[in-house]
């Protein structure tokens, strides 16, 4: 079945890929910049599976309207910690087989250079903890060129002069601001709207999305055990 091209939108946009607990409801015209109907940001490491969907319920309250309103689901796919991350995950997949609604998974830094909109090359960097960022680079045209990628940020400032960067957003920017020693964008967390303008094109052509796949960057720090631990009577 072929799909059909909408004219707007309602869409549900989350992220728990940073410290900040996101969602909003966004309205997408195919001749506009989204707008945000409702958004509740908290920024709250430990509060993402505690937070989340109070938030969703808060926003969709504002402006009248049930979950079944909405059309698709975006998520921001990371990069970002395991714990985090992959509530928001989680609930975009539950919510999108519960109301039978595409979920599109976003990087959350292409959201984010969306929001800080520069018109020149931008490197984008979350904390990663660990002494550690996530980063991507964006050309002028807002376009990924680089990454995501993790790294400590005195290795990724020796490849600042080939990435053709000139200004950083993001949390991870703002924390190693010094080592990297670029201008900073005062943007440290997604918005809503940026998450739902990076998914823009396949949203309004009822694309089907790409796999749900949260964008960890890491091993897990827990290992399956190759061999019985072996108990000694004392």
């Amino acid at each position: 079945m072929m799909a059909v091209p909408l004219t707007t939108v309602l869409v549900l946009a989350i992220d728990t890929a940073t410290p900040a607990v996101t969602a909003g409801v966004v309205q997408l015209d195919p001749d506009s910049a989204p707008v945000t109907l409702a958004q509740r940001v908290t920024v709250d490491a430990k509060a993402h599976g505690e937070l989340l969907i109070p938030h969703v319920l808060a926003c969709l309250a504002e402006i009248g309207r049930e979950l079944s309103a909405v059309d698709a689901i975006v998520c921001g796919s990371g990069p970002g910690p395991f714990t985090g991350l992959r509530v928001g995950m989680v609930t975009a997949g539950a919510l999108g087989q519960a109301l039978d609604r595409p979920v599109y998974p976003v990087p959350t830094p292409d959201a984010l250079a969306i929001d800080a909109n520069t018109g020149h090359g931008l490197l984008v960097a979350t904390d990663a903890r660990r002494r550690e960022v996530y980063w991507a680079a964006y050309d002028a045209a807002g376009r990924r060129s680089d990454g995501p990628h993790v790294e400590r940020p005195a290795e990724l400032a020796e490849k600042l002069p080939t990435l053709g960067v000139a200004a950083a957003a993001g949390e991870g920017a703002e924390l190693y601001a010094e080592v990297l020693g670029l201008p900073l964008v005062p943007v440290k967390y997604p918005s809503p709207a940026g998450l739902v303008a990076a998914a823009a094109v396949e949203l309004l052509a009822s694309a089907r999305p790409g796999p749900l796949t949260p964008l960890y960057l890491r091993r897990p720090d827990a290992i399956e055990p190759v061999g019985r631990k072996r108990v000694t009577r004392p």
